[in-house]
């Protein structure tokens, strides 16, 4: 019953780091009501849960536009344990000033599938067709580009283990990307 108790407790502290990114950015995330309520459900039911909105006005001309995205994921972890996970995406991030920045590149939500004989990584680059996507692997990092007209996304994605471009193999429809890497 304790160990239990441990775990429940542990659950609760992640949705509270996770609120406390949601309202770190001075407040901005207020319309995402009901949000942080389903993370509770989340974690019980193993389920995701994502949210995005459309930031204006964050310069004195109202022309500047910023979109930030949490995901809220839970999966068993390397001991069969439930993990919540929260991955933030979008192109607005704070400073260690505390300063609220928007950068010209957004950071697309991206999953990371370990399967037995390969990796799956889905990526969600919207309007961007293949053509438009650069893949670079390293090892164990995977860098992936796309452009849609003004629309620059960027993300570096950690791997469970290195990898060649030999075993790597990818598609792009209706700007999801799709790459799979094979086990040795």
């Amino acid at each position: 019953m304790a160990k239990v108790r441990k775990e429940r407790s542990e659950k609760l502290k992640k949705v509270d780091e996770a609120v406390e990114i949601c309202t770190s950015l001075g407040g901005i995330f207020g319309k995402f009501g009901g949000f942080v309520e389903k993370l509770g459900e989340l974690a019980e039911k193993g389920e995701e849960l994502s949210q995005t909105g459309e930031l204006k006005g964050l310069d004195p001309e109202g022309k500047l536009r910023g979109v930030y995205g949490v995901s809220f994921k839970t999966c068993l972890g390397p001991e069969g344990e439930q993990e919540l996970k929260v991955e933030p995406f979008g192109n607005v991030r704070e400073e260690p000033s505390g300063e609220t920045v928007v950068d010209d590149v957004r950071e697309p939500l991206v999953d990371v599938h370990q399967e037995e004989d390969h990796v799956l990584v889905i990526g969600e680059l919207p309007g961007v067709s293949k053509q438009d996507i650069e893949l670079e692997l390293s090892e164990d990092r995977l860098t992936l580009r796309g452009r849609r007209g003004d629309t620059k996304y960027r993300k570096e994605v950690v791997l469970p283990q290195s990898f060649s471009a030999d075993q790597m193999t990818w598609t792009c429809k209706n700007g999801i990307l799709k790459v799979r890497l094979e086990r040795s």
